[in-house]
């Protein structure tokens, strides 16, 4: 992300309200993100512990499972965030220009 989300518009007419609410939906897409990496690396983790101290074989096998499901949150996460990135900046661009054209 090289642009500022602010960039599109003039600071002046930009209320405090509106730069608050756009940092507010911005930290909240980074807190999910933090959210779904945190959940991969807790099932990798899970994975690991279970197949290392298991005496059971069928630990084994769901410390197996663990480690590639771990990884897929982290991916989904992670797409997940750059697409709701995107849009989120896509429709504060569109939303400026409206109130633009409205002065």
């Amino acid at each position: 992300m090289n642009e500022s989300p602010y960039s599109q518009v003039d600071r002046d007419k930009l209320h405090l309200r509106d730069q608050l609410a756009i940092d507010r939906t911005l930290l909240a897409n980074e807190r999910t993100l933090l959210s779904y990496l945190r959940a991969g690396i807790g099932l990798i983790i899970a994975g690991l512990s279970m197949m290392h101290f298991s005496t059971q074989p069928w630990f084994l096998y769901v410390g197996i499972v663990c480690i590639p499901l771990g990884f897929v949150a982290a991916i989904v996460g992670t797409l997940r965030f750059r697409k709701q990135q995107k849009l989120i900046i896509r429709n504060q661009k569109q939303s400026w220009s409206q109130k633009g054209n409205r002065n």
